[in-house]
């Protein structure tokens, strides 16, 4: 991997947004570290690593600078470090490239993150389970409380505590699928013959669904109540293509950079 100074990824291990970061970095082979906080402490954290620019991770640090949002991130690594590139060279399909991968930012990832974690809530247990795996020791030695805490959370900052909002967003999961197949047609990339910042960002945000092996591993065993709604999906041409993306471009979690776990 390439080195370079200080370079820090501030993520959520859970979080789509945050892989779509991990992932970039990934492909460009950047050495970094990656650091995360307590999920609702992780506001603070970003405002102040960004002044009040951004409240939420993935949030970069590079060359003394510190970019918040995946796609201003993965402009950066296009700007810093432009090969391999993710972004085609060619102007048409450079623009529709950056259109799909805005087109999924807003109408995936807020979805799927709602509907996951409001079917989340149904299984106390595991849910507990999930969330104690990212909390600092000390907190996850009391899992019940916490997931109580991870439960308010995610209702206040996400509207997963309302079953009419997730209903809303399972619909905009299955449209988002849906237009992944149309976009896709018989090709096998988005945009042009080649992998980019589009197919990253559909594939980065659609792991919660497929959750492939060299994605994040946080929800692994899948839940019983998720794989029931997952399972019907898994031979639509969408799902498979998740899957082909993270095992033809991903590097495999297992030689992913050491995590630091930070509440500054």
């Amino acid at each position: 991997m390439e080195r370079t100074g200080g370079t820090t990824l501030w993520h959520l291990p859970i979080s789509h947004y945050s892989e779509k970061a991990r992932w970039a970095l990934a492909y460009k082979s950047v050495e970094h570290e990656r650091r995360t906080a307590q999920a609702g402490m992780h506001i603070a954290v970003a405002l102040r690593l960004t002044r009040g620019r951004h409240y939420t991770f993935p949030v970069l640090e590079l060359d003394g600078e510190r970019i918040g949002d995946s796609t201003a991130i993965i402009a950066k690594l296009e700007e810093r470090f432009p090969e391999p590139a993710l972004y085609p060279t060619d102007p048409v399909e450079r623009r529709r490239a950056l259109e799909l991968e805005d087109w999924f930012d807003e109408n995936l990832g807020p979805y799927i993150r709602r509907f996951l974690f409001n079917q989340g809530r149904n299984d106390r247990d595991y849910f507990d389970e999930v969330v104690a795996r990212m909390a600092p020791p000390a907190l996850a030695r009391h899992k019940r409380a916490y997931g109580v805490g991870a439960r308010l959370f995610t209702a206040l900052r996400f509207g997963a505590g309302s079953s009419r909002a997730a209903e809303r967003a399972r619909q905009r999961l299955l449209a988002a699928l849906d237009r992944l197949e149309a976009e896709l047609g018989d090709g096998r990339y988005l945009v042009g013959d080649r992998f980019t910042v589009a197919d990253l960002t559909a594939a980065a945000l659609f792991y919660p669904l497929v959750l492939p092996p060299e994605g994040p591993q946080v929800m692994n065993p899948v839940a019983p109540g998720w794989e029931e709604f997952r399972s019907p999906f898994k031979g639509r041409r969408g799902y498979r293509w998740v899957e082909e993306m993270f095992r033809r471009h991903r590097q495999p979690a297992a030689t992913a950079p050491s995590e630091m776990l930070s509440t500054s």
